[in-house]
């Protein structure tokens, strides 16, 4: 019924024109595209070929610049093959067509692609006839669909203003003319618990179901149209047009009705902008849609505002994380290789976050930047790997869009860390003892025993002395007296203090014993070596 509507509505707008339907050719060998696209009459099929790309990242581009109808693109390619590229076409543009050609005969090959919603697939070497069929099918098709192209025109528009804002400046399609506008962006509540393992067929009938259930707030008002798309899997942003201007309870009884029609299944929460009457806020409506839905994590309303906004203005004050503190808490978890402790950590983290009020988006980055500390801390531990084996990409809180599903996700995250150190029982040991430097360092003034360190640690004495030996080469004692005479070293080249207190400056109650281990250390007293500093003898 409401597809009816808006086509009845678009036949009133859209001047009814015969327009070639664009094309464009993905194929990593620079001379098969000009070979397709100088070998066919397109134009006789009514398609205009508007641009070539030698890889899939590059018809992404070339997408976003241009409206592309149809996708006609190799299989195998370096970079992002055409596999990879139809399940982007698929998620990004759902209405472009796509044609593979395969060198693949094998049917598994096939059966991915048409998993994926791609239209044809021809296998190589592709005859002229048969590709030409393929295509003028196509055409047909799409020529059926009535007022493809200015929907097409809306839609590439509504597309490209929420996805780069203020910079995209081309005028919005005539048809969009009315008298006032709201944006409302929707995302499915708890979409990785309830979606995250759904196959790409369930989750296209669960956006379908989505879409859907969003139309139904301008049914039986014939004064109201409605255009939608996914600016991401989670995040479906819908223009509202008035023709003639509504009341306030008016636009609260649409607000009632969506509610209403969303309480069933699949469960979604939306963001309203503010009313505008002037379509270039558009970008700026987009935007302001999309950051209130920021405040499901807080209230789990189901429709959110300027005034939920503005009630949250004043609670939320959010302190920033101690992030040196979470990272010696994480880090010291991971190298003890407690369970309990890493949890008790990321759930310390959550507390934090919830009794903070933070957003989902501000979770995100400070996690980020804890991740990269973290790392840093891993890596001075000998921890190698860390680079492709934890968090390669951000976390997408448009998917993980609870606290409860962000937890488990940087949970995950720390696990990983976990099996990364306890397969390599080495970098323990690296770490433990690069921790026991650092002791030494800041106790090496007082008397010093190997079992003090290793009771510090917590490991037995002689697990300590083993590996402290097999990571410097040297004994706990010999280590020590390098130190402590390196130290005595800079102060009687640079101070005037007797040798006596040098001695007892760096950990030496005895004289005596200083100056033998000093001998010992530099084959001469320490007043010699201190007039050889300077410069009173010839250290020949």
């Amino acid at each position: 019924m409401q597809k009816a509507k808006a086509v009845h509505i678009l036949d009133n707008q859209v001047e009814e024109k015969r327009q070639l339907i664009k094309l464009i050719i993905v194929d990593d060998e620079p001379v098969i595209c000009q070979g397709l696209r100088y070998t066919i009459d397109w134009k006789e099929l009514g398609v205009e070929v508007i641009g070539e790309a030698y890889d899939g990242e590059e018809a992404l581009r070339l997408m976003e610049r241009e409206q592309v109808d149809i996708v006609l693109t190799d299989i195998r390619m370096d970079g992002m093959d055409g596999l990879e590229l139809s399940r982007q076409l698929a998620r990004r543009y759902p209405d472009v067509r796509i044609i593979i050609i395969s060198g693949y005969e094998d049917f598994y090959y096939a059966r991915q692609a048409m998993r994926i919603g791609v239209h044809d697939y021809l296998l190589k070497p592709v005859e002229i006839d048969e590709l030409s069929k393929a295509v003028t099918r196509m055409v047909e098709e799409m020529r059926n669909r009535s007022q493809l192209d200015g929907m097409q025109e809306i839609k590439l528009w509504l597309t490209n203003v929420a996805r780069n804002g203020i910079a995209y400046s081309k005028e919005a399609p005539s048809s969009l003319q009315g008298s006032q506008y709201r944006i409302v962006a929707s995302q499915l509540d708890r979409y990785q618990e309830r979606y995250g393992e759904l196959a790409q067929e369930q989750l296209d009938e669960l956006r379908e179901q989505w879409s859907g259930n969003i139309l139904q707030m301008t049914d039986g008002r014939p004064e109201l149209r409605s255009f939608s798309i996914f600016d991401h899997e989670n995040l479906l942003v819908t223009l509202i047009v008035a023709d003639h201007k509504l009341q306030a309870m008016e636009w609260e009884a649409i607000w009632d009705q969506m509610a209403r029609a969303c309480k069933q299944p699949p469960a979604v929460y939306f963001g309203v902008s503010q009313l505008y009457e002037d379509l270039n806020e558009t970008a700026l409506r987009c935007a302001e849609a999309a950051n209130l839905l920021n405040y499901y994590a807080l209230e789990q309303a189901t429709v959110l505002d300027s005034r939920t906004e503005l009630v949250w203005s004043e609670r939320r004050r959010p302190a920033a994380l101690d992030l040196a503190q979470s990272v010696q808490l994480l880090s010291t978890a991971l190298f003890k290789q407690s369970q309990n402790e890493m949890k008790e950590a990321v759930a310390s983290l959550f507390a934090f976050f919830r009794e903070q009020l933070y957003f989902l988006r501000e979770i995100e980055s400070a996690y980020e930047e804890l991740l990269t500390l973290l790392r840093q801390r891993l890596r001075k531990s000998g921890i190698t790997g860390l680079d492709s084996g934890v968090g390669g990409s951000a976390i997408d809180t448009n998917l993980f869009n609870t606290y409860e599903s962000l937890e488990q996700a940087i949970l995950r995250d720390m696990q990983k860390l976990f099996e990364m150190i306890e397969q390599s029982g080495g970098d323990r040991s690296y770490w433990i003892v690069e921790k026991s430097k650092r002791y030494i360092d800041e106790h090496y003034t007082q008397e010093l025993k190997a079992s003090e360190v290793a009771a510090w640690l917590k490991i037995t004495p002689s697990y300590f002395s083993y590996i402290f030996k097999q990571s410097t080469g040297k004994g706990f004692t010999e280590y020590l007296n390098e130190l402590r005479m390196e130290r005595a070293k800079r102060l009687l080249a640079t101070t005037h203090d007797k040798v006596f207190e040098i001695a007892a400056q760096v950990g030496y109650k005895e004289y005596k014993y200083f100056v033998s281990v000093f001998k010992t250390y530099m084959g001469m007293t320490p007043k010699k070596y201190r007039s050889m500093q300077a410069g009173n003898m010839d250290p020949g």
